[in-house]
């Protein structure tokens, strides 16, 4: 009797093809999306304008560039792959965060590093909703411009297709991103730890729409360049040795383009 090849066991299967994404995105993309990640978390700490109805931090001018890259990334490799970089981009922010936190406590007498401490020590609940906001945001974000892109059957690789996912993904994934960062840190947690201090529900959503708007206009604003990536990209036949891994080669079906 012949023996039957055993199914190759799926996590292990799911963690090759994770390994070999990161191995084939290029790398400037991943650093770049890294990078940003990281520093939109740093510079949130800054408050640029805060008004009655809104309240825009420093994060605002690099967060464009997370859901770019999220967004060209989606467009090449799926959105599976897309959510996969932002898990990961997700825990080496971790990480820095946790590196950071310990230097912050570690005493020294060289100088006052109270203010230093403050801001590399970060907050833990602030750190814990920015963390959830900033998954669900990339999964509603990757998922919204994979959809989108199906509609465009004549011309999926059109400028037109490129912005209107994009655009659309974006706003979207944005506004949920500062929606529910701005839920679970004032509405649930500053409560409770920053005596008594709280925004309302209504002023949540209204600086969740207009932070989407700024943040949608810098993205507008470099979308030219995003295009001509992935238009590069598909030039160059990036990421085959992936495509090849997932689906036999086959970069348009819907194997890795419907797995979410």
């Amino acid at each position: 009797m012949s023996k039957k090849n055993p199914k190759p066991n799926k996590l292990v299967k799911g963690f090759k093809e994770t390994v070999l994404l990161l191995r084939t995105i290029p790398s400037v993309a991943v650093a770049l999306f890294v990078v940003s990640v990281i520093t939109m978390n740093l510079l949130a700490n800054k408050t640029l304008v805060q008004t009655e109805y809104l309240a825009i931090d420093g994060g605002i001018l690099v967060s464009w560039l997370s859901f770019m890259c999220m967004d060209i990334v989606t467009k090449h490799f799926g959105p599976k792959a897309a959510t996969k970089l932002s898990v990961f981009a997700m825990l080496v922010n971790l990480l820095v965060c946790l590196i950071f936190y310990i230097v912050s406590i570690i005493p020294s007498k060289a100088d006052d590093y109270s203010k230093f401490n403050e801001i590399f020590g970060g907050t833990w609940f602030i750190l814990l909703s920015s963390s959830i906001a900033f998954l669900a945001s990339a999964i509603i974000n990757n998922v919204m411009n994979w959809v989108i892109g199906k509609a465009f059957k004549k011309n999926p690789d059109g400028k037109l297709a490129f912005v209107t996912r994009a655009y659309v993904s974006t706003f979207i994934g944005q506004f949920f991103d500062n929606l529910i960062f701005a839920m679970l840190t004032f509405m649930l947690f500053a409560p409770i730890f920053w005596d008594g201090f709280h925004w309302t529900f209504i002023q949540c959503v209204t600086c969740s729409l207009i932070g989407a708007a700024l943040e949608l206009i810098l993205e507008i604003f470099f979308s030219p360049f995003g295009y001509w990536v992935c238009k590069n990209w598909k030039k160059q036949n990036i990421g085959h040795q992936y495509f090849d891994y997932v689906n036999g080669g086959n970069k348009d079906e819907d194997l890795n383009h419907g797995n979410i």
